[in-house]
Formats: structure tokens, C-alpha cells, sequence
């Protein structure tokens, strides 16, 4: 069979993950991308801010039109962002492939941990569940500007870097410093995540180049293509499914992923 009839299924898990949790599809497509397609690292990495990018700009459309988005929250968190990602990027270029897949697993298990952290879900659940407010401007009281910019710059270099698109990041910040329901921080991060992969993989194009890599096309559109269509069907099921249920269950798998590949790279490093 065909690889990348293989990774058809992933890429669909991908999407909808992204759909469901606004995060999880660089953290997904990576890995796959190296261990079962085969990529080199930077290859994988470069290509997951393309694919993530796509899928979440796909899935910021609904989003968007459903008036979600908090735009002052994109601004804040997503210019710093884009410039972070840019220097992540560039910093790679010091660095092997094999380190970036260990600094990729750290985060990994680091992910699940913000996903199966209680404050977060907890209070994440009771902003959800407040009637209407998410037709409603949130309260600019609640909300922390200077720490929002720090954030997005320190996750957009975190992005650069290991490749992630850092949703499970920036959920979390919009909703506890930025002051956002559930909803509309996963909403928002979508559409900060297109903005930081773009970034980002404009200047993993020159890395590419510099490391004379270069990307796979077909893979890249199929994975886009696919995971697209999972995201538009997990934000219409994120309606019907329990999210805290999902986080913690996402959370088990990121320390086991995370695990494996930590193990994997560190004996590819003492090798």
C-alpha cells in the first residue's frame, strides 16, 4: 500500500483534533510525518506549519463568520507571535533535527500537562457555560495586554522551533489572561495559529535551503486537504462532545507520544 494512502486516516484524526480542541495538529503531524513517512526532521517540521496553517485557516472560516473571533486577542497574541516564530525558525539552523525532535517531545509532555491541568479545565468549563457569552464582548478588565504580547512572543519562538503550531499554548492564555470563554479562545487561537505557521514556515524555506532539504509537495496537499475536511467536522461535533472528557483523554496520549519519541531521538543522539 501506498504511504501516503497511510497517513489519509491521520491526517483526518489530525483536523478534527484541531476542530475539537483549537490545538494538537502540529503535535500529531510531526511525528507521522518522521515516523511514518519517513521525512527528515526539518522536512517534517517545515511542512506540519504549512499543513497546520491550512487547516486552521479552513477552520477559522465558521468560526469567523459566527463573530468568535476576539480580534483584539489576535492582535495582542498574534503579531508577537509571528515575529517569535520567525526567530524560532531562524535558530534552527544551528541546531540538528534529532535535538529539535527533543525539544519537540519535551513540549509534548509538557502539552499534556496544560491539557489535564484542573485550574485550566475548570475554569475554561465555567466561561463556556456562561449564557450568551459568546455573543458578547468580554470584559477588557479581565484582561492582561502586556503579559498576552510576552506569551505569544515566547510561544511563537517555541513554534519556530520544535514546529508546533502551540494551540494547547494559546487556548489556555486567551482564556486565563486574556479573559475569554472556551469557545472563543479556540476560535481565536485558529486564526493566531495561521498567522504564526505562515511565519514560520516562510523562513523554514530558507532553512531548507540552507540544509539543501527540500519539501514534499504531494504530501503537503494531501495532508492539507484532508485534515481540512476533519476540521470543519470536528467544529461541528465539538457541540456534542464533553471537552474536559477530551483534553484529559488527548493529554494520556501526548505523555505517551512524547515518551517514545524522547526515547527514540536520545538513542539516535547517543548513536
Amino acid at each position: 500500500m501506498d504511504a501516503l494512502a497511510l497517513i489519509i486516516p491521520g491526517a483526518l484524526i489530525i483536523g478534527i483534533t484541531v476542530g475539537l480542541l483549537g490545538a494538537g495538529g502540529s503535535i500529531l503531524s510531526v511525528p507521522i510525518l518522521v515516523y511514518l513517512i519517513g521525512q527528515d526532521e526539518k522536512i517534517a517540521i517545515a511542512g506540519s506549519m504549512a499543513i497546520v496553517g491550512f487547516i486552521a485557516l479552513i477552520g477559522s472560516i465558521p468560526c469567523i463568520k459566527a463573530k468568535l473571533v476576539d480580534w483584539k486577542s489576535v492582535l495582542l497574541f498574534g503579531i508577537p507571535g509571528m515575529i517569535g516564530t520567525y526567530g524560532g525558525a531562524w535558530l534552527t539552523v544551528y541546531v540538528s533535527g534529532i535535538v529539535q525532535l527533543l525539544a519537540f517531545a519535551t513540549v509534548m509532555i509538557a502539552a499534556s500537562v496544560l491539557m489535564l491541568r484542573p485550574i485550566i479545565n475548570n475554569k475554561a468549563s465555567q466561561k463556556a457555560q456562561t449564557p450568551n457569552d459568546s455573543k458578547t464582548p468580554d470584559n477588557d478588565n479581565q484582561r492582561h495586554p502586556v503579559k498576552i504580547i510576552i506569551d505569544g512572543l515566547l510561544v511563537g519562538v517555541l513554534t519556530g522551533f520544535v514546529g508546533v503550531g502551540g494551540g494547547f499554548l494559546i487556548v489556555p492564555a486567551l482564556v486565563l489572561l486574556g479573559g475569554l470563554n472556551m469557545h472563543r479562545a479556540i476560535a481565536t487561537s485558529m486564526v493566531i495559529i495561521v498567522m504564526k505557521s505562515s511565519s514560520g514556515f516562510v523562513k523554514y524555506l530558507d532553512v531548507l535551503q540552507e540544509f539543501d532539504l527540500s519539501l514534499d509537495m504531494r504530501v503537503i496537499v494531501i495532508f492539507s486537504v484532508v485534515g481540512a475536511i476533519g476540521s470543519l467536522l470536528g467544529k461541528l461535533a465539538s457541540g456534542y462532545i464533553a471537552q474536559d472528557a477530551l483534553r484529559r483523554g488527548f493529554g494520556v496520549f501526548l505523555v505517551i507520544m512524547g515518551s517514545y519519541i524522547m526515547v527514540q531521538s536520545s538513542m539516535q543522539l547517543i548513536a
